[in-house]
């Protein structure tokens, strides 16, 4: 073939190609560029509809909401804030805007909002429930309902009718239990961990202890279940014990809200654990709940003793009519309990140690009020609770720095107005309309961090806990009002016998890393991580005995 002639065919393919290819290509360039344009442009009409919906009040404009997927997974970045951006960014949230409260405006998925960190808007939008036009997120709880309504998940009514029932069982009575179990378990400890024969322990995470002495505690006096620190897991037959199975649960929540049930039903340990562990604790609670019923009947009371699961029991019996509880409902009281108080006590204890460990001096002063209110040889008792004030500032001040219940959701269930305070040192406040479905986030983070309320907010100050009474509003890690946490007291006690026998018997030191330094230490550890609730990372911890 003529060189020419190959050259003719080569160009008239080149040519027939071109056009195939355009005839390709410049359709879908046209349907990509319109599809962008139909996404810019309702990008852009969400914005502007988010911006009405805020009343254009100052904030983030973020393309993905904080908490919603995709934006909830995303690492926090200057364009997305992700799911731990109040902690992450607790120092400068609100101080970039003048004023601590904020809105929050997506232009690709998710509604508008506010953030705050004020405590006057906090009292509006989660005052009591009487005369507020805000209402739970009710899907925000869902997690809180694996066992059953609750408490901490009820609202308006519900919330009323369920406090009525829950209330009497934190009565002084039950605290003294929490006392004297907390001093029991602690020297079970001792003797089963070999604390007592060492001149210095070494503990890896103290989570590993703190997490054990708070399921204990809760089993023991809320539940009335007689577990001890050396109990086996499993029992005699090769069946999970109850101890057991409340650990594996409480340590699984999260997967037990959320993965479908299909997926406990894999081949795999763990699943194969949760999924025994719920249907072991399943049961068994149903059954208690009718033996307790059966008890309570018979006016039998005293042979299960006054554990809050008990005496949650006799009110729900003595209540009867509408304000009656049912038995799903009792029992997921019952678990919220075992769930919050367990963790959020455990994680708070941990932090306390922590922060204690690398402050050797309010360590020391710590030690000094607890010997010369218990002695170096006496037995803690329960009428030295209130003498311990420094070692309950020590506990405060921790829930503080490491909020557990780190969020608070509410939305409007009507068209309102919200009084937004101006800046700190300027009177007055700003009106802004609050149209119905709009949520409202209390960031009780900035609120613990927030200098209008606390002088030197990043600081560990237990010192400013003295001399302010129980009953304070002060004390905003367990929130405040009618809505206050039922369990603070418990919490409490426990934290103070706990603290009080630790630190009287060892000096706390951090556990460090070759080559690390105290500054390096506290970079690493004195952290937030997140899991049903906020708490430190692991903390590695030098048990040092003082005689």
């Amino acid at each position: 073939m003529p060189a020419r002639f190959s050259l003719t065919m080569s160009a008239a393919h080149s040519t027939s190609t071109y056009h195939q290819m355009s005839f390709y290509t410049l359709p879908t360039v046209n349907i990509t560029v319109t599809l962008l344009i139909a996404l810019g442009a309702a990008c852009f009409l969400k914005y502007r509809s988010g911006l009405k919906a805020v009343a254009h009040f100052p904030g983030m404009r973020v393309p993905f909401y904080p908490t919603h997927f995709p934006g909830a997974i995303l690492p926090t970045t200057w364009w997305n804030p992700g799911y731990l951006f109040l902690w992450n960014w607790r120092h400068t949230n609100y101080t970039q805007f003048g004023v601590d409260t904020f809105s929050v405006v997506p232009f690709i998925a998710g509604s508008p909002s506010f953030y705050t960190a004020n405590l006057d808007v906090l009292r509006q939008v989660a005052g009591g429930g009487h005369k507020t036009s805000f209402a739970k997120i009710d899907s925000k709880y869902d997690m809180m309902r694996v066992w059953g309504m609750n408490l901490l998940s009820a609202d308006k009514e519900m919330w009323r009718k369920h406090r009525r029932v829950v209330a009497p069982a934190f009565n002084p009575q039950l605290y003294q239990e929490v006392w004297a179990k907390t001093l029991q378990i602690y020297q079970e400890a001792l003797i089963a961990e070999g604390w007592n024969q060492k001149k210095a322990v070494s503990i890896p995470c103290i989570q590993t202890i703190t997490f054990k002495v708070a399921l204990l505690i809760i089993a023991q006096c809320g539940f009335g279940f007689d577990f001890g620190w050396s109990d086996p897991p499993r029992s005699s037959s090769g069946c999970m014990s109850v101890q057991e199975a409340f650990g594996v649960v409480t340590n699984n929540h999260l997967l037990i809200c959320f993965a479908p049930k299909w997926l406990l039903h894999l081949p795999y340990k763990r699943f194969q654990e949760v999924r025994e562990a719920q249907e072991e604790v399943g049961n068994f609670m149903k059954a208690q709940v009718a033996e307790r019923k059966k008890l309570v009947s018979l006016k039998k009371m005293e042979i299960v003793g006054n554990d809050i699961f008990t005496t949650l029991v006799k009110a729900n019996e003595d209540e009867g009519g509408k304000f009656q509880l049912d038995d799903s409902e009792l029992i997921g009281n019952v678990f919220v309990m075992l769930l919050a108080g367990h963790e959020t006590t455990a994680h708070a204890l941990a932090a306390a140690l922590g922060l204690l460990s690398v402050d050797q001096e309010i360590q020391e002063e710590v030690y000094q009020q607890i010997l010369s209110v218990c002695g170096q040889d006496g037995e803690p008792s329960f009428e030295d609770y209130e003498k311990l004030d420094k070692v309950q500032a020590v506990f405060y001040e921790a829930a503080r720095l490491f909020p557990a219940a780190h969020i608070l959701f509410r939305e409007a269930w009507e068209d309102t107005i919200l009084r937004i305070p101006k800046a700190e040192g300027q009177d007055g406040t700003v009106n802004i309309p609050v149209p119905k479905d709009t949520p409202v986030i209390v960031d009780m983070v900035g609120v613990q961090y927030n200098p209008r309320y606390f002088e030197d907010p990043t600081v560990f100050k237990p010192s400013r806990w003295h001399g302010i009474s129980n009953d304070s509003d002060a004390f905003l890690a367990f929130s405040i009002g009618p809505r206050a946490c039922v369990g603070r007291k418990f919490a409490s006690f426990e934290a103070v016998a706990f603290l009080t026998s630790m630190l009287r018997d060892f000096s706390v030191y951090p556990l460090l890393s070759e080559g690390e330094t105290i500054g390096n230490w506290k970079a690493r550890v004195l952290d937030a991580k997140l899991g049903i609730t906020l708490g430190v990372k692991d903390v590695p911890l030098k048990l040092v005995k003082r005689i």
